[in-house]
């Protein structure tokens, strides 16, 4: 196994987020498959993160200086799709009005990605073979071929052995496609990864873009099945960060959320500056027959309005700190005191 330099680990780590074992397992994939040459399948649920799977495959090897096209096949009609791979030639057809080039001439040198390859036209899985034996492409209309050096890498959230048993597709595409077959995890079987992933989601957003999510947010987040997987927790990120901008959120928001429910009118700085204190005990005057723990009063109220200013701050300890008249400093030896941790 070629050994990575370490600008090609931190292009891998940059598009492939988190530690969780099943992400470990998936980047020592990526750099093995990075080395060679060979055309990779991936195979995995939608909205798992497969193109960027791919990107870190291509940013990992030796045509990083070189184009990544990525396309997805599904998507194109299937009259154009033809056209679109292999390109064509002035007047080849109603609407050709110049010469194009294809998507593998524009990849040369360089990494083409073929998403949801599993849908592509039967015929058309005919004329892809035939390029990828013979690394030539004819444009449609043409009659002489131009030869191409593309590294494939395609991508399926099909089960491709029953689509072969149905004959939707072809076993010799299937493996000249999947030399290398590698499998993209759900996000439910790297759920660790999502406090991690939130933070990538909302780097480089303005503080009031941004929806703070507390622990027990997280924990919600971390116990939903996500069949959308991580373009699903992308979007309830975004939507957070909407409709919750500025404010720190906990699990019943995140209910809301997941459920695409309309939130409450007032928003949750309001709720929290006007809502009465109910874990701070009442004042209870010393008596001879009543004596009072005076410490455990005062560090209960001294807990309270960290929290409420904290809150308020939306997690930033020098805002806080200001709201409370007290040195950052102090604030935060009193929040390490007290086990207080500002939410992500």
């Amino acid at each position: 196994m070629a050994v990575l330099t370490a600008e090609n680990e931190r292009a891998i780590a940059s598009l492939v987020i988190g530690t969780s074992p099943a992400v470990q397992r998936l980047r020592a994939m990526i750099a093995r498959v990075a080395a060679s040459d060979v055309s990779v399948l991936l195979a995995g649920p939608s909205g798992s993160g497969k193109e960027l799977v791919a990107q870190a495959i291509h940013a990992a090897s030796a045509r990083r200086d070189k184009a990544f096209v990525a396309i997805n096949t599904g998507a194109i009609p299937g009259e154009l799709i033809e056209s679109e791979l292999f390109g064509h030639e002035k007047g080849s057809f109603t609407g050709a009005h110049s010469r194009r080039t294809g998507h593998f001439e524009n990849a040369d040198k360089g990494t083409l990605f073929l998403d949801e390859i599993g849908d592509m036209r039967f015929d058309m899985q005919v004329k892809l073979l035939r390029v990828l034996e013979e690394r030539v492409v004819t444009r449609v209309g043409s009659s002489s071929g131009t030869p191409v050096d593309v590294r494939i890498i395609s991508a399926t959230h099909r089960d491709m052995d029953s689509a072969i048993a149905d004959g939707r597709f072809r076993q010799d595409l299937f493996f000249r496609l999947g030399v290398v077959l590698v499998q993209v995890p759900s996000l439910a079987e790297r759920a660790e990864d999502i406090p991690l992933l939130v933070r990538h989601f909302q780097k480089g957003k303005p503080a009031g873009a941004i929806a703070r999510f507390d622990e027990s947010a997280l924990d919600r987040l971390m116990a939903h099945g996500w069949p959308g997987n991580v373009r699903e927790l992308r979007n309830v990120v975004e939507r957070a960060g909407v409709l919750y901008g500025g404010e720190i959120i906990d699990a019943d928001d995140v209910d809301l959320l997941l459920s695409n429910a309309t939130p409450p009118l007032e928003s949750r700085r309001e709720r929290i500056a006007t809502a009465p204190v109910s874990f701070v005990p009442a004042a209870v005057a010393p008596s001879k027959e009543q004596p009072i723990d005076l410490r455990q009063e005062i560090e209960a109220i001294e807990l309270d309005r960290i929290t409420m200013a904290l809150e308020l701050a939306d997690g930033i300890v020098s805002e806080a700190a200001r709201l409370l008249t007290l040195k950052r400093t102090t604030l935060i030896e009193k929040m390490r005191k007290y086990g207080v941790q500002v939410a992500v």
